[in-house]
């Protein structure tokens, strides 16, 4: 499956439906106090670049970059399950490290769910490798903290 990247709208029809999609998700794995997730309003701020993937014809997948002083987070990465395998996830994390060359950041960071372990298994086939809380972050239960230098 080919897959492509481009920016997005995560107020878009598309972006909205993964960006609940994975809300959901994420809201039925974990206490409220434990989602670190950014709505939908607060991925169209100006410091965020927000991204969709595609594939024949259909929206596949969704990442979101903010940008700090010094490195970049990595917010809001999904991919629908009916086509979890074939791609998506790589394309999404081959787009995170050119955009985060483009805007000059030296380091990505991100935070995930203690067990989602496919989604580990990506970032660490993408020169991701575990690290401690970061930002306004705290440890917790269900908090795994990963980064990766570009």
């Amino acid at each position: 499956m080919s897959v492509t990247v481009r920016k997005g709208d995560p107020r878009s029809p598309e972006g909205t439906a993964l960006l609940r999609a994975s809300h959901d998700y994420l809201s039925s794995l974990y206490p409220p106090e434990h989602n670190h997730y950014l709505s939908i309003d607060a991925l169209c701020a100006p410091d965020i670049t927000f991204l969709l993937a595609e594939a024949q014809g259909r929206t596949t997948g969704c990442v979101a970059l903010k940008a700090f002083d010094g490195y970049g987070e990595i917010k809001s990465m999904f991919v629908d399950p009916a086509v979890r395998g074939a791609g998506t996830g790589a394309a999404l994390m081959t787009a995170l490290d050119a955009l985060g060359s483009e805007l000059g950041l030296p380091i990505l960071r991100l935070e995930t769910g203690d067990d989602l372990y496919p989604a580990h298994r990506l970032y660490a086939r993408h020169g991701f490798s575990i690290c401690g809380p970061f930002g306004d972050y705290q440890p917790g239960p269900h908090s795994v903290f990963m980064e990766k230098r570009l």
